[in-house]
């Protein structure tokens, strides 16, 4: 690949913790270790991933100087991430989503624990390119799938997260509401 500049350079390395930090936390939720912080964790790096994704996107297509991609060797095995985070995510996993709001309004049901292992292959794919010196493969690699892939995924998943979150929080039983704003009255 041509020379990468110094801002290049800069978006992979921010390209490459982000990575890091997101495998890290999906990988933590997924074992259970904190489920009061679990959706807030995966939300902050959801919106992490995609902030540094967004760079990506808005930069000239990075090109590889060759065809094919270099053989990384076998894929990391990814069933047990998912199977964790499927019992992790229990009871509030699938959801629904527009195919593509440009074309028409088909819906289809996802999964949250799909969708951040998705985006944890696509990455992870990319930073296995980074860790062996290629940071042009790499950020080609981000730059391709983040459009054609995770980054609608991601999308659609901190959404997900966003509205789970409100409904957790701003959702109120009307016996505790009553009171609640009976008691703000008489004080």
């Amino acid at each position: 690949m041509a020379e990468i500049d110094d801002d290049l350079q800069g978006i992979a390395f921010q390209m490459a913790t982000e990575v890091r930090g997101y495998l890290s936390t999906v990988t933590e939720v997924a074992a259970g270790s904190s489920p009061d912080v679990a959706l807030p964790l995966l939300l902050l790096a959801v919106s992490d991933v995609l902030w540094v994704g967004s760079r990506l996107a808005a930069i000239t297509d990075v090109v590889p100087d060759d065809r094919f991609e270099p053989d990384l060797g076998p894929d990391p095995d990814v069933d047990p991430l998912r199977d964790n985070l499927v019992n992790a995510l229990d009871g509030f996993d699938e959801y629904t989503s527009l195919v593509d709001p440009l074309v028409d309004g088909e819906t289809e049901v996802l999964t949250i624990s799909g969708g951040l292992v998705s985006i944890a292959q696509a990455l992870s794919q990319g930073l296995r390119h980074y860790e062996a010196h290629r940071v042009g493969e790499a950020l080609w690699w981000w730059q391709f799938s983040y459009l054609s892939d995770w980054g609608t995924t991601a999308s659609s998943v901190l959404r997900t997260l966003q509205e789970i979150l409100a409904h957790v929080r701003l959702d109120v039983d009307d016996d505790v509401a009553a009171e609640a704003e009976f008691e703000a009255l008489q004080g």
